[in-house]
């Protein structure tokens, strides 16, 4: 018989802004994932932290404070047995989410007749933009001027400028999805959405940040069409003077040029923040007084063109529908990630969801993308999310740079 992996519980920081000004620069990313390791105890008193299995982690940029084992090292520091363990899992913007799965696939795997106690594990992630920059761990790609010259490199910005000209999404229409993506963040920190997950993070007992620090308060001026439209364009100069428009163009040559309409409003911004989900089988629920929220259902990996990258969410979205047999219809809700607003729209577009279903509390547009986080922050989201409608099924899907995509499907308890 399968072993099935639940998902017990599940919180997040507030998303800083990733600039040395940000509210969380001044936190290390391990006392981010220890804070949050400390809120898992807190809410859930009947746990044995003695039964915990492991600690796993998507990192983006796995160097600097976040270099090494961070995981083992966020164990300890928040207090756990020496027996938890720490693994670090980097599949860039996807990291976070493939924690998650890997804790996931460890409990299905969990040896038939083992201790009534069960497999319990802590995934999640964590990005801290504002002190280890996109780029600090180096690699072969893009770092290496044959791989890149051999995978036809270009940066993620510039790749979405590409999807929209390829798509035909004018400028208008990314400020206008940008715009939605606010306005449903804002309505839905309004309607207290996030109350039950977000936690606050604390410097030296001060109260560094308690809401994701880019959405604006309430008494915020309302943003417009006409504010967004007035940011100039964030990747013009890198895709036509430093050479990456001819890259792009070499391989998609039917185009006459580029158009660059992603903005600093339109794209999501660069941030600070962590994950964790707690993930055991039915065992470790019973016998650490857990109720299960949702049943991780089944997951799909792709890859897609490295020069586009950005289309691997739908395409392992498709992977994932057609392996479930299911169709769009059969998902009441769809948390996808929003890197730049050509990327959501092209996953509408290709999938054909319904706005009423997708992303309804907003997205990295309004709240910020720390890379290693933002795919079990989708997955917490999406929970609650699921719990508040009182709906079944729901579906996060995540594309990163390089052309990979990650989705996992959740089925309400």
């Amino acid at each position: 018989m399968v072993t099935e992996a639940f998902i017990y519980d599940a919180v997040r920081t507030p998303r800083g802004r990733g600039r040395q000004a940000g509210a969380l620069h001044g936190v290390k990313p391990v006392s981010l994932v220890a804070g949050l390791v400390d809120e898992i105890r807190k809410r859930n008193p009947t746990l044995d932290a003695d039964r915990l299995a492991d600690l796993v982690l998507g990192v983006g940029a796995p160097a600097g404070d976040q270099g090494g084992d961070l995981a083992r090292a966020a164990a300890l520091v928040a207090g756990l047995p020496d027996t938890v363990g720490g693994t670090v899992v980097n599949r860039l913007d996807t990291s976070g989410l493939a924690a998650v799965l890997a804790a996931a696939e460890r409990v299905r795997a969990s040896w038939p007749g083992r201790a009534d106690h069960g497999e319990l594990v802590l995934a999640g992630g964590v990005e801290s933009m504002s002190r280890v920059p996109v780029g600090a761990d180096g690699g072969p790609w893009p770092y290496d001027p044959a791989t890149s010259h051999r995978t036809a490199f270009i940066p993620p910005g510039v790749a979405a400028d590409l999807l929209a000209t390829l798509r035909g999404f004018s400028r208008t229409d990314l400020d206008t999805y940008a715009l939605l993506s606010r306005e449903r963040a804002a309505a839905a920190w309004a309607g207290g959405h996030f109350a039950g997950s977000v936690v606050p993070v604390y410097d030296h007992g001060l109260l560094a940040l308690d809401r994701d620090e880019r959405v604006g308060p309430p008494d915020a001026p309302a943003l417009t069409l006409e504010r967004l439209a007035a940011f100039a364009p964030s990747f013009a100069a890198l895709g036509e003077q430093a050479g990456f428009d001819a890259v792009a163009l070499t391989r998609y040559h039917w185009l006459e040029r580029i158009d660059h309409g992603h903005t600093a409003a339109n794209s999501a911004g660069v941030a600070d923040g962590a994950a964790l989900v707690l993930v055991g089988d039915e065992r470790a629920g019973t016998a650490h007084g857990l109720t299960a929220r949702a049943r991780l259902a089944g997951a799909a990996t792709t890859g897609v063109d490295p020069t586009l990258m950005l289309t691997g969410a739908a395409a392992a979205t498709r992977r994932l529908l057609e392996r479930g047999r299911l169709a769009v219809d059969d998902v009441d809700l769809f948390e996808v990630n929003e890197p730049f607003a050509a990327v959501a729209l092209a996953y509408q577009q290709d999938l054909g969801v319904p706005a009423e279903r997708f992303n309804v509390d907003g997205g990295a547009i309004a709240m910020g993308h720390p890379v290693g986080a933002t795919g079990a922050m989708l997955l917490g989201s999406l929970v609650d999310e699921l719990t508040r409608r009182d709906a079944r099924r729901g579906l996060v899907a995540l594309g990163s740079a390089a052309g990979m995509g990650l989705a996992v499907l959740v089925e309400r308890v």
